[in-house]
């Protein structure tokens, strides 16, 4: 099937999401995280995707997303997985397995990395998953090179029998580009893995699968040598080596015809030899990559003793936040540009829980009854309620990952802390609270559990939660009592009645839940405005 020659103007990761479905994808997996929710998004709304019938629904979270995408690519399909970065963490264990399993159909696991953390807890870099799992691994520098990089990806994954990891980063996912199609190949056909060994991980089977992916990584090496591009203009000239998005920044203050050594990597295991080439031509080496010295301290490890090598770890470039073209330009010795005198047109606004959003009465409400419990300490979750640390509520006193909350609560009531409360948000609750509230119950810790349900996930723009109007079965099922299950509406008039609530489940010598549940006021609106329109 032919698709239109015309161009598109997209978002990165739009552009990876129509490259994966060109090349043939059955299905896509994601928990929805910044910056990677569009890719699923696109998908979601693509006609060739939903006249193919790719699947394309919301996971409960990332390590159910990747083991779904691994048994579709048992079964001979091409699947996709998408998540930001600390949501790899959470698939970590499918994830490097997946691996040693190999794959049957090609498995592109897409994440987004979000240096400066705009909207994360940590700027850690997944490359070093990549590394540690074994696996290839793709960095585009443009939306163009990432939609081209999927079919790639693909042919690779499937060639090799293993995954591939495809690292991008906040302004390559969020930044548009015009971008060129090529043809659309059908998807492949169902045939199910028959190497069964492979697929079942007992010790035996998993050491001599060691060994096999051990083996391939020469030909990784050998593959990102090939697909390494190296320029060197002159003997002794500096030299740069670029990855990903970093190239962008680059280019823009040195142009083509400067007198620069410059090697481009957009493939890992690093290409040594390339490495080691420019390092014989050059009087120097800076090294700009978007994220934590992934390959600065390899070089370090390739290049020892034989040319002065700068990057973030030697303060040529900052240690930490986004590179940008005028900290690669001073790393690069060039003078700043002239500084923008204008004076600022927005003033700086801090985010805020929205304008009648249920979250700012759970919190009103729950602020004037701690009072009342000296020594009592609010765990949160990861959320749009995490603003509940801002003013004008300071609501919390904890926000660590996702699903902390209730058992930091429930550890925090094993060492003796008088009314643990946890709030949590419904999408967080389903994504990996459920299994801490289990363990509370099974020890009856005296906590008090707030599932504060918007019917949705908003933080990332209101994609389906894996809970809704389940919360309640779901709590019950764990063995919470049913008579400590109590479901509210946070409205004004009824900020009485749950404060009351409030305090009789504090009292209580055991797992409690009230469940707070009032539509998101961003998704009703749109709802709203659609219906009337």
């Amino acid at each position: 099937m032919n698709n239109d020659k015309k161009k598109n103007l997209l978002l990165g990761d739009q552009a990876i999401a129509l490259g994966a479905i060109n090349a043939g994808l059955s299905g896509v997996y994601a928990y929805p995280g910044t910056p990677s929710t569009e890719i699923t998004e696109y998908i979601q709304e693509h006609p060739l995707a939903k006249e193919r019938g790719i699947h394309s629904k919301w996971c409960t979270n990332e390590k159910t997303a990747m083991e779904a995408a691994l048994g579709m690519s048992y079964a001979g399909k091409r699947a996709l997985v998408c998540m930001k970065h600390v949501g790899l963490n959470v698939a970590a264990d499918a994830f490097v397995n997946s691996a040693m399993t190999g794959v049957n159909g090609g498995l592109i696991v897409v994440v987004a990395d979000d240096p400066s953390m705009h909207s994360s807890q940590n700027e850690q870099d997944s490359r070093f998953y990549g590394k540690f799992a074994m696996m290839p691994t793709l960095e585009p520098s443009s939306q163009q090179e990432a939609y081209d990089m999927m079919k790639y990806a693909y042919d690779l994954s499937e060639k090799m029998r293993l995954p591939v990891l495809m690292r991008v980063v906040t302004r390559m996912a969020h930044s548009r580009a015009v971008v060129e199609c090529d043809e659309t190949i059908n998807e492949n056909p169902l045939n199910p893995a028959e190497n069964r060994a492979d697929w079942v991980l007992l010790p035996v089977n998993a050491r001599r699968r060691n060994i096999e992916v051990i083996n391939q990584q020469e030909e990784l090496k050998r593959l990102s040598e090939e697909h390494a591009r190296l320029t060197i203009k002159g003997k002794g000239l500096p030299g740069i080596i670029t990855c990903g998005i970093a190239y962008n920044y680059v280019m823009e203050n040195i142009g083509d015809d400067a007198n620069y050594n410059i090697l481009k990597i957009n493939q890992y295991p690093l290409p040594a030899k390339a490495i080691s080439e420019l390092a014989e031509n050059s009087s120097e080496i800076l090294v700009a990559e978007d994220g934590q010295p992934f390959a600065e301290e390899q070089i370090l490890g390739i290049l020892p003793h034989a040319v002065t090598v700068k990057g973030r770890l030697s303060g040529a470039l900052p240690r930490t936040g986004e590179l940008d073209p005028d900290n690669v330009r001073a790393a690069l010795g060039i003078p700043p540009r002239p500084a923008n005198t204008k004076p600022e047109a927005v003033v700086p606004r801090p985010p805020a829980l929205c304008q009648g959003c249920g979250h700012r009465d759970v919190y009103e409400i729950l602020n004037n009854v701690i009072k009342e419990y000296p020594g009592a300490r609010v765990f949160s979750d990861i959320g749009c309620y995490t603003l509940g640390a801002l003013p004008p509520f300071r609501a919390i006193d904890s926000c660590v990952d996702m699903g902390a909350s209730i058992t930091m609560a429930k550890g925090a009531a094993d060492a003796g802390l008088a009314y643990p409360v946890a709030v949590i948000g419904d999408s967080t609750f389903t994504h990996s609270g459920i299994t801490g509230l289990l363990d509370a119950v099974n020890s009856n810790s005296p906590i008090t559990v707030i599932i504060s349900d918007n019917l949705t996930t908003a933080m990332t723009g209101g994609q389906d939660s894996a809970g809704t109007n389940r919360l309640e079965s779901i709590c019950l099922g764990i063995g919470v009592e049913k008579e400590h299950v109590k479901t509210v509406v946070p409205i004004p008039s009824n900020h009485a009645e749950i404060a009351d609530i409030i305090r009789g489940e504090l009292a209580y010598k055991g797992v409690s839940v009230i469940i707070p549940r009032r539509e998101c006021i961003q998704t009703l609106r749109r709802k709203n405005k659609k219906q009337n329109a």
